[in-house]
């Protein structure tokens, strides 16, 4: 099941890049029994304790490239399409999908949420925020 979710998860997020004052990609990340998610897990997990952290929603974090804009080119509209069937992905195959952000200017950002199956899945990709 959870290795559905991950092909499910890179197919709809390949070819994007999280726009900030740099782009990049996505990654899939799973977590195998490790649910549910709370904040000092997830700091755990990804090895982050000594980090600041600042826990958003998934449509807050993509409030500025989901949404289709009147001065967006067809390129972007098109990005907007994609950006909305990931959001869509990860909302169709995960519950309780918190975004966590962590660290200062160059962040790491993990889009996770819990499996039918118990694990913890989702997207990780960097924002830097100067």
């Amino acid at each position: 099941m959870s290795g559905e979710i991950v092909e499910k998860l890179k197919e709809a997020s390949t070819g994007l890049l999280m726009m900030s004052e740099s782009d990049y990609p996505f990654e899939v990340v799973l977590w195998k029994g490790a649910a549910p998610a709370t904040q000092e897990k997830i700091l755990q997990l990804t090895g982050s304790q000594d980090l600041p952290v600042e826990v958003v929603d998934l449509d807050y974090l993509f409030r500025n490239c989901a949404f289709e804009q009147e001065w967006h080119n067809e390129l972007q509209k098109e990005d907007v399409k994609k950006f909305q069937t990931l959001i869509q992905t990860l909302k169709d195959n995960l519950s309780n999908i918190n975004v966590y952000r962590i660290g200062q200017i160059n962040l790491d950002v993990y889009m996770i949420g819990q499996t039918k199956d118990g694990d913890l899945a989702g997207l990780v990709t960097k924002l830097v925020e100067t």
